[in-house]
């Protein structure tokens, strides 16, 4: 069978991929979600234990799930949502993965649009520079600016009662100041033409990665002759992953990777 990891952002537990588990399992992927370091096992854990997650960047927590990729005997495929999907695109320009999925990743190294909403999606956390080393979690209100701006008031709320858990603020200082670091942890081998395929998307009404924000991720890649494509959805948000659209979403990802030849069946 063919092996997927799932990477979730954060503010999301990992427990939320469970429905995509499933799934692709019904289509003949085996699939896993790490935690990130720092995670507990539930949700309700990892809000009592923020302190966990606290310190840990982007290297730290790329090195982790690389270690989770070479335990498999062949490169698995890596599907990450916001920050999972920036680091799909590391673990992709590594070639620790056969291919990755990035929905709506969080903005690498060389990604220069900076939309208002992402700033205030962003400012719980980058507005105390003191959250550098904390991990700090969204209240009901931010997460439905920043995951649930598409939702009814009751499903965004829901979403941030069952999956919301603090996360670790120094991804967030690094990949906010990314372009100023030559030596960023927010880069990636954007022009690796020996990777696997890419597939990058964005949702048009997304507050935390913007459309822009996806579109110029993608714009990284014009310099490789690697396979690297785009999806938009329409009218969708930041929680387009474990919202009532999520199908939507798995579908995108399962047929791309058909198209790519990486069947669930591994065929």
């Amino acid at each position: 069978m063919t092996d997927v990891v799932f990477i979730h952002g954060l503010w999301i537990s990992y427990a939320a991929w469970q429905p995509w588990i499933d799934y692709f399992a019904e289509n003949g992927y085996r699939s896993i979600a790490p935690r990130w370091l720092g995670e507990a096992e539930t949700a309700a854990d990892s809000r009592a234990h923020a302190r966990a997650q606290a310190g840990f960047g982007i290297n730290a927590l790329t090195d982790h799930f690389a270690a989770v990729m070479e335990q498999f005997d062949t490169p698995p495929i890596a599907i990450g949502h916001s920050f999972g999907g920036l680091f799909a695109q590391k673990l992709l320009g590594q070639n620790k993965v056969a291919a990755a999925v990035a929905i709506n990743p969080a903005p690498i190294k060389g990604v220069r649009p900076l939309p208002l909403a992402q700033l205030r999606s962003a400012f719980p956390v980058l507005g105390n520079p003191l959250n550098r080393g904390r991990a700090k979690a969204l209240t009901q209100k931010q997460f439905r600016y920043g995951f649930g701006n598409t939702l009814s008031p009751t499903e965004s709320d829901s979403l941030w009662e069952q999956w919301s858990i603090p996360s670790p603020g120094k991804p967030l200082f690094e990949a906010g100041t990314a372009n100023f670091s030559p030596n960023s942890p927010a880069k990636v081998e954007t022009g690796n033409a020996a990777r696997g395929p890419l597939l990058i998307t964005g949702g048009t009404e997304d507050h935390t990665v913007p459309l822009v924000t996806a579109r110029a991720a993608y714009k990284q890649y014009t310099g490789s002759a690697a396979v690297t494509e785009f999806h938009e959805f329409d009218g969708a948000g930041h929680s387009l992953t474990i919202d009532h659209r999520w199908r939507e979403v798995a579908d995108v990802a399962l047929w791309w990777l058909a198209d790519k030849g990486l069947t669930g069946t591994g065929s």
